[in-house]
């Protein structure tokens, strides 16, 4: 049984609030950009009134950029889910690809309005720190004593491939090009990026 399902109805009924909120808004953003949507529209379309909109979320930036209230969960399940014996290597891509697959409905959408907005840019609402700080303690775990250096870099390697295929990433191309720029790094980098010298 997931955490999910083990909420009790009413916990289940603000999650499922929440989550019409932030749908609802990720539509209209998509639909019709970021400036051109305000906290009513939000509301409106989700049907609930501008109070229960505050109840859920702080501000309008807050339906782009807050995590999903089961969001560590699922991170958390990535890692344990891994088997005892799996390569560190193939571990932390799949990990790090099952956390990206939880952005998927709000990846793009947060990259456009980084890039049209500075102060969005500049934003601290980046929760990815908090993840990262947990596969750190995750990989620390699964390393045995005088490994450490090569853990390490395996991985500071992995979180480097996300963000180069982020980097060359355009939100146009759709959530799925992201991950298969991702791929195609995780399957570069694990290949070792030093030039062919037998030749």
């Amino acid at each position: 049984m997931t955490e999910e399902q083990k909420l009790g109805l009413r916990e289940r009924k603000k999650l499922e609030t929440w989550r019409s909120i932030r749908a609802a808004a990720l539509r209209l953003i998509n639909e019709r950009g970021y400036e051109a949507v305000n906290v009513d529209d939000i509301a409106a379309a989700a049907n609930v009134s501008r109070s229960t909109f505050f109840n859920y979320f702080v501000t309008k930036e807050a339906t782009v950029f807050d995590p999903d209230p089961m969001e560590t969960d699922a991170w958390r399940k990535l890692m344990n889910d891994r088997p005892d014996d799996e390569p560190l290597w193939v571990s932390l891509q799949e990990i790090q690809l099952g956390y990206m697959s939880l952005l998927a409905d709000r990846l793009a959408v947060q990259k456009r309005l980084k890039a049209a907005s500075p102060a969005l840019a500049e934003s601290k609402r980046d929760y990815s720190d908090r993840f990262h700080a947990e596969l750190g303690e995750w990989v620390a775990s699964r390393t045995p004593p005088g490994a450490e250096m090569q853990a390490a870099l395996q991985t500071n390697t992995a979180l480097a491939v996300l963000r180069t295929a982020y980097g060359a990433w355009s939100p146009e191309d759709g959530f799925e090009r992201f991950m298969q720029l991702a791929r195609e790094c995780f399957d570069r980098a694990g290949r070792g990026l030093a030039p062919d010298q037998s030749h």
